[in-house]
């Protein structure tokens, strides 16, 4: 499996379009860029970009994804051509999601996932912070996370599971603050997590990188053929991408998370990085996001070895693979899911 490249588009007013096959970006007429076709899975445009209607029918012919995102990077819209996919995997999916027994254990399985992740973060912060209530309170929540699992494992029905997995993201975001560096914590402290809009920096600075996750999650998910609105945890809605939410919950802690607190930490991203709004709306300014741009893709080239497959694997790749057991689960050849939490 080859990791291709998210080429992501954050400066208003750029224009897109194809060089035979060549994606070119110009800026008030000025070539900014040139990329390959082959190197590209998905193109993920923010705010105001404009795209040709030639690249646009030359990415769905390929089956590359044009992703429409606004300045905030909630998303607007998506352009993709014919599904792929076996049609027997998804008439399997609808099966499986009216089986309660079926989605009670596939939401185990994702927010233990998620569980597991978010405690390897707060362990890893209490071994590396140098003060001593920060490292009780950090381990102490850690401990919770472990009991959580075992409630979890208990869980009779869909709204129990939902309980344990608000209540420890919870407790999670009111500890998380506690990773951050001392002198930068008044910068980026957090009231719990909000967003549309997000109310502060570290909110800002997740939702910046969960809405970046929620593609690759989405195009992993599609790529085995599964339906990405058919979820087994998130309830369904409509215009909901409820599966490929169920498979980002155990990414965020590795993908999103840690990012944002190493970037904080080593000072790449700092106060002045950031809009407030009138309202209370806290956003990213242009420069910054490009760079949180390129500090994502970086992480997805690190390499972590697959607890199940027990093979090394770039990070970017493991939500693509996690698809594929995932679909196995769904067509019955796996009896259980197992989420992607690396040691």
């Amino acid at each position: 499996m080859q990791l291709l490249n998210t080429l992501y588009v954050t400066i208003p007013e750029s224009y897109l379009h194809l060089d035979n096959d060549t994606l070119r970006i110009e800026i008030e007429r000025e070539t900014r860029l040139r990329v390959p076709l082959h190197h590209l899975s998905a193109v993920v445009c923010f705010g105001h970009v404009m795209v040709s209607p030639i690249l646009m029918h030359r990415l769905a012919d390929e089956g590359k994804s044009l992703v429409l995102l606004d300045g905030h990077g909630r998303f607007k819209a998506r352009l993709e051509g014919p599904v792929s996919g076996n049609v027997l995997l998804r008439q399997a999916q609808h099966r499986r999601v009216a089986s309660a027994d079926f989605c009670l254990a596939a939401a185990k399985s994702f927010v233990a996932g998620k569980l597991k992740n978010c405690r390897q973060v707060l362990l890893r912060g209490a071994r590396e912070n140098g003060r001593e209530d920060d490292n009780t309170a950090l381990s102490d929540v850690a401990e919770e996370f472990a009991r959580a699992l075992a409630r979890l494992e208990h869980a009779t029905g869909l709204d129990t599971v939902r309980g344990v997995e608000g209540d420890a993201a919870k407790r999670y975001f009111a500890v998380l603050p506690l990773i951050v560096r001392p002198d930068a914590r008044e910068v980026f402290a957090m009231n719990g997590r909000t967003r549309r809009p997000p109310q502060d920096r570290m909110n800002a600075l997740l939702s910046f990188l969960y809405s970046m996750l929620m593609n690759d999650v989405r195009s992993a998910v599609e790529s085995v053929g599964l339906d990405p609105q058919i979820g087994f945890f998130h309830a369904l809605r409509p215009g909901r991408a409820a599966l490929a939410l169920d498979l980002m919950e155990e990414f965020r802690p590795l993908l999103a998370d840690r990012l944002a607190l190493t970037l904080i930490n080593r000072r790449q991203i700092n106060a002045g990085d950031f809009v407030d709004h009138p309202g209370g709306a806290v956003t990213l300014k242009d420069d910054p996001r490009r760079a949180l741009v390129t500090a994502y893709q970086e992480r997805k080239q690190e390499t972590l070895t697959h607890p199940l497959l027990e093979s090394n694997l770039a990070l970017g790749l493991a939500p693509f693979v996690q698809a594929r057991l995932l679909a196995r689960h769904v067509r019955g050849d796996a009896e259980t899911y197992f989420p992607f939490c690396p040691k």
